[in-house]
């Protein structure tokens, strides 16, 4: 029986010159020589290939992103950490890309939100002069790169809306070299400057906007280390406007007196799933890729955790919101809890099954997966300080699989407690931590309304940025600006606002 099926497609030349052909080779020898490849290296050692037809954007991102070496702070596979497309998920689900691509405005969410520095442009909001400099700028150094949005139609090729990084420039020719990630289809080819601006000078009809260019580099500090904001589940719209637009205008009604009236009131209506807004970042390994031993990474990586939770839990924030959540008078707090009362084997169970979903590739897996046991231990050798790990069994059908969590933890305990045990006091991250995380993430002016000006002045000593250590205030400027993303989001403005998110 015949197969229908395509093996490639013809190059339409001109306008592009592919890029093993002989007239390629002079000019790729020649943007050498001027100094206009330079980003070229970089790229083309991260160079991949779509994973799915509809998957443009998100490969040409992971494929930047990798190039500039930012670290996404978790694993792809096995002990590796490496932005994947499957990981690049916080905008946009990845079945919804798989059917129907991603706009321009979430892609540069998406970068804002793996930690990158992004300069975006519809070319409405730019010219070709502009254009042509910024092409120059990234094509001469290895810290810049620059990603095109375009209408493949304008380049006489099949297809419409395309994402692909510019790896090069050749200037006396005004040619633009197009690292296309769909190479199933087309080769790496150049293609002149001026006929790319038209293509990206289409308008996108699935938003009504014009396409563009973002410049994405690494960011001038590191994304959150402990603390993470999720829009995974449906109840991120409610919760981000209730923390952005509802909270102020309460604080600005109620007539509250002291601290902990004012966060008795930004917690008696805190949506009921808001533990699935804000998250700790649990690492997962497998048990059978590194023994029982930690690696000198691991251990850096937890170091830094840890003193992230240490620096939450010595503010004077922190001291306020434990005494609240501690106090079994207060009827707000009857569903949120202090971190002692946590059970941490609860904890890992979830985590451990989806790590080991996630390591195992099968992210978007409908099957399911289950952990059978955990088991909490200390880690402890060479004089080291001892790490709480987290050890779990998960099934999935036929399949065993053994995972480990490695806990931050500001408090240690020594005792191993299987499942059910309840002496695994140390004081992993929690309600009263996390809380505390996301009370010093909110804009300034959530707490203008206090009518009480003392009281006023005593909040914003509490939650002012400035005053905390460099990285606790590092970890708050970053929930920040994902705050401020997700209420672009929220109020329909990611493919209007495509400016850097505010901290």
């Amino acid at each position: 029986m015949a197969m229908a099926g395509l093996y490639r497609r013809v190059l339409p030349s001109p306008p592009a010159v592919e890029f093993a052909s002989l007239e390629e080779k002079k000019l790729f020898l020649e943007a050498i020589q001027k100094g206009t490849m330079e980003n070229f290296y970089r790229l083309i050692s991260y160079f991949q290939t779509q994973s799915e037809p509809a998957y443009c954007g998100l490969a040409s991102l992971s494929m930047v992103l990798n190039a500039l070496s930012i670290d996404p702070g978790r694993k792809w596979k096995g002990p590796w950490r490496w932005f994947d497309e499957s990981m690049l998920d916080c905008c946009e689900s990845l079945e919804t890309v798989k059917s129907k691509g991603i706009s321009f405005g979430k892609l540069v969410s998406l970068a804002h939100c793996a930690g990158a520095k992004v300069e975006a442009f519809r070319t409405n909001h730019s010219n070709i002069d502009e254009f042509r400099k910024y092409v120059m700028r990234c094509s001469s150094s290895d810290d810049c790169h620059l990603i095109s949005s375009y209408d493949r139609s304008v380049l006489k090729q099949t297809g419409t809306g395309h994402f692909s990084p510019v790896g090069g420039y050749h200037a006396d020719k005004d040619m633009a070299l197009i690292l296309d990630v769909a190479r199933f289809k087309y080769p790496p080819h150049w293609v002149p400057l001026n006929i790319l601006w038209d293509a990206m000078s289409n308008v996108d009809e699935s938003t009504g906007q014009r396409r563009g260019f973002m410049l994405i580099s690494r960011p001038h500090r590191e994304p959150g280390q402990l603390y993470t904001l999720s829009c995974k589940h449906e109840s991120w719209v409610g919760v981000a406007k209730y923390l952005m637009d509802d909270v102020p205008l309460l604080l600005k009604l109620e007539d509250v007196k002291n601290v902990q009236e004012v966060l008795s009131v930004v917690f008696m209506s805190l949506p009921s799933n808001f533990e699935d807004f804000i998250k700790w970042i649990a690492e997962v390994r497998r048990r059978e890729d590194v023994g029982q031993t930690l690696s000198t990474e691991e251990k850096a990586r937890l170091a830094v955790k840890e003193e992230v939770l240490r620096q939450v839990q010595e503010t004077g924030l922190f001291k306020h919101v434990s005494k609240l959540l501690l106090s079994s008078q207060n009827s707000c707090c009857r569903n949120l809890t202090s971190g002692r009362e946590e059970d941490l084997p609860d904890i890992a169970a979830s985590v451990c099954c989806h790590g080991a979903q996630i390591l195992s590739g099968n992210s978007a897996s409908p099957l399911v997966y289950c952990c059978q046991e955990t088991c909490v231990k200390c880690l402890k050798a060479n004089g080291d300080k001892p790490v709480t790990v987290v050890c779990g069994t998960v099934v999935n059908g036929g399949s065993e699989e053994r995972v480990d969590m490695l806990v931050p933890s500001s408090q240690m305990n020594l005792s191993c407690c299987c499942a059910g045990s309840i002496n695994h006091i140390g004081l992993h991250p929690a309600s009263n931590d996390v809380l505390t995380a996301l009370l010093l993430a909110l804009p300034q002016n959530t707490w203008s309304g206090i009518k009480d000006v003392k009281l006023l002045k005593e909040i914003y000593g509490l939650v002012c940025t400035a005053s905390l250590p460099t990285l606790l205030q590092e970890e708050v400027l970053h929930l920040r600006r994902q705050l401020h993303l997700l209420k672009r989001c929220q109020e329909n403005r990611i493919e209007e606002d495509l400016g850097e998110p505010l901290s």
